[in-house]
């Protein structure tokens, strides 16, 4: 029979290190955290092959004394916390005081520091865990953590160590996620020699653009919304700006980056109705609240956390969002760039232009009327023309708008659909003539038991025959739509989910169906008064950029953009 003993201590370790220790970028992300925690300015890193051979970070900050290196390796040894009150007020990058323990088993490190009042540095080696004396260095104020060779004692765990390419996208990956955290601490980066980035300490937005791109920047609006002791503020892209994958959604909890699925799901409902098919959004968000208010004590890699009150955590960020991705267009929503950047970057969609003189009556049969004196008139202009019974062409001051008009009357039918359901029933109109249909026994079995759910969604039909339903009431908004269309997408809705499931989880869904087919068809030929009064409707209609399944409904062609295509200019 096997006793129970004690552990190593070298073991424990190497333990630990399973836990923190992932890989390379395991690593920096510890010593990065460490150099904030340590009040730095400036923080430099230099990797090798991808970290495997070498992870090297420099910081200006506090500096260690010479007599507590040996503490900073020592196991749950830390200077950020000291009770149980501190654990769970912790306001630390890190606090639990066996991450660099945990490397030091895993690797051969080396600290040297510097404290400002110090005559000169120190520097402790340690190989294994096993930890030499410190001795006299020279240095600026701040500390060096150098790591190298990393599972050099453990070979079973190198050997799950990716390419030398893969494991240096963790690691720039890694100082990203620590770079757009603080965006007041200059931060630069070497692999193999070469400097792959170099930022300043700058606004967020230049750190957003540097990291993310410009592009994501300009297609992003600004969040910053409080309530009570939780704040939510940073960056939002809209519908152009989301990916295939959710490799741009960064969240963090009082400045820690983490991976939540209940602020990951908050975020994905309120894009739901924005976003077309598997598109993924992309977000730059910080969610600030009293750090009582929040566990970080769930992972040796701290980046789950938990609430004391998840319910309204969620509630908060997802109502935050839905609010920021709302705007009409005639709130004229600008872009993070332009929000934070005196005159720079991208109006949200709009383009700041001069109007487009030459456009008056381009493709028009009846001309649109002159445009009003500049910063009067309507965001999406005057209508022009209709494009193949698709596009509606507008000329606002900044050029060009092009409107898909089925999408944008699908995104107004819908909010409209929304608010009438909000207020107790959609809004029905008596038909002249009843629709009747043909339909299968469970079809007119639904229709028969659910009749109370098809009256709340507009519709009041009946079995008036065998296997036949009459239609004797639709929609309002429905206004000569596909009547028929409509009631068998109901019916199957009902039938697949049940009348209560499809009144509250699926609304959304159910109206973006209620809302396609009542919108405008395509090839209809629309006047030039009923496409500016679609225009106008879009202005005042929350989430009027993108139609009920995330496809965008206009586009601006500014004016430099058109002269481009004509090398005007040039």
């Amino acid at each position: 029979m096997n006793r129970i003993r004690v552990l190593p201590e070298l073991l424990i370790s190497q333990i630990a290190a399973g836990e923190v220790v992932e890989r390379p970028a395991s690593v920096l992300k510890e010593l990065i955290e460490n150099a904030l925690d340590a009040g730095a300015t400036e923080i430099q890193v230099a990797l090798e092959q991808g970290g495997a051979k070498r992870v090297q970070v420099d910081d200006d900050g506090v500096g260690l004394a010479a007599d507590e290196l040996p503490l900073a390796l020592a196991r749950h040894a830390t200077s950020k916390i000291a009770s149980l009150e501190d654990l769970q007020a912790v306001a630390t990058m890190g606090f639990r005081g066996e991450a660099l323990a945990s490397i030091a088993s895993v690797a051969r490190l080396s600290i040297t520091s510097r404290p400002a009042d110090a005559p000169h540095a120190a520097l402790l080696r340690a190989e294994g865990a096993a930890a030499g004396r410190a001795a006299p260095a020279a240095r600026a104020r701040g500390t060096t953590v150098l790591v190298e060779d990393l599972y050099f004692n453990t070979p079973a765990r190198r050997k799950f160590l990716r390419t030398e390419q893969t494991e240096f996208g963790h690691c720039e990956e890694a100082f990203r996620r620590a770079a757009l955290a603080r965006a007041d601490v200059g931060f630069s980066l070497k692999h193999n020699g070469r400097v792959s980035q170099h930022l300043r300490a700058q606004p967020l937005a230049e750190r957003a653009a540097a990291l993310l791109g410009r592009d994501f920047l300009e297609a992003s609006l600004p969040v910053d919304a409080q309530a009570g002791p939780l704040r939510l503020h940073g960056v939002a892209g809209t519908p152009q700006a989301a990916r295939a994958r959710a490799d741009a959604q960064y969240l963090y909890v009082n400045g820690r980056f983490v991976r939540d699925r209940m602020l990951a799901h908050a975020a994905r409902e309120a894009y739901r109705e924005q976003l077309h098919g598997d598109r993924q959004p992309a977000y730059l968000l910080f969610l600030d609240l009293d750090p009582r208010g929040v566990d970080v004590n769930v992972h040796p890699a701290k980046t789950e956390v938990r609430f004391r009150d998840a319910g309204a955590v969620r509630q908060f960020v997802l109502h935050a969002l839905k609010r920021a991705l709302a705007p009409s267009a005639a709130q004229a929503p600008v872009s993070y760039a332009r929000a934070v950047t005196a005159g720079g970057g991208l109006q949200a969609g709009f383009h700041l232009a001069q109007p487009a003189q030459a456009y008056q009556g381009f493709m028009a049969a009846a001309a649109a009327p002159p445009l009003p004196a500049a910063g009067q008139s309507p965001p999406l202009g005057y209508a022009l023309a209709q494009l193949h019974g698709v596009y509606i062409l507008a000329q606002n001051e900044a050029g060009l708008v092009l409107v898909d008009m089925h999408a944008a009357h699908e995104r107004i039918v819908m909010e409209k659909l929304k608010k009438s359901l909000d207020a107790g029933a959609v809004a029905r109109q008596s038909l002249l003539v009843p629709a009747v249909l043909a339909v299968d026994t469970l079809d007119a079995a639904t229709a028969e038991e659910n009749a109370e759910a098809l009256q709340k969604l507009g519709l009041e039909a009946s079995v008036s025959g065998p296997n036949e339903i009459a239609v004797r009431a639709a929609p309002a908004l429905l206004a000569g739509g596909d009547i028929a269309g409509l009631t068998r997408e109901l019916l199957r809705e009902i039938r697949e989910y049940g009348a209560s499931e499809v009144l509250r989880a699926r609304q959304n869904e159910l109206l973006a169906t209620m809302a396609c087919h009542a919108a405008v068809r395509a090839h209809r030929a629309l006047s030039i008064a009923e496409m500016n009064a679609l225009l106008r409707e879009m202005e005042q209609t929350e989430r009027s950029g993108s139609c009920n399944h995330g496809r965008p409904t206009w586009y601006q062609l500014g004016l430099a953009d058109i002269d481009r295509l004509f090398l005007r200019g040039q």
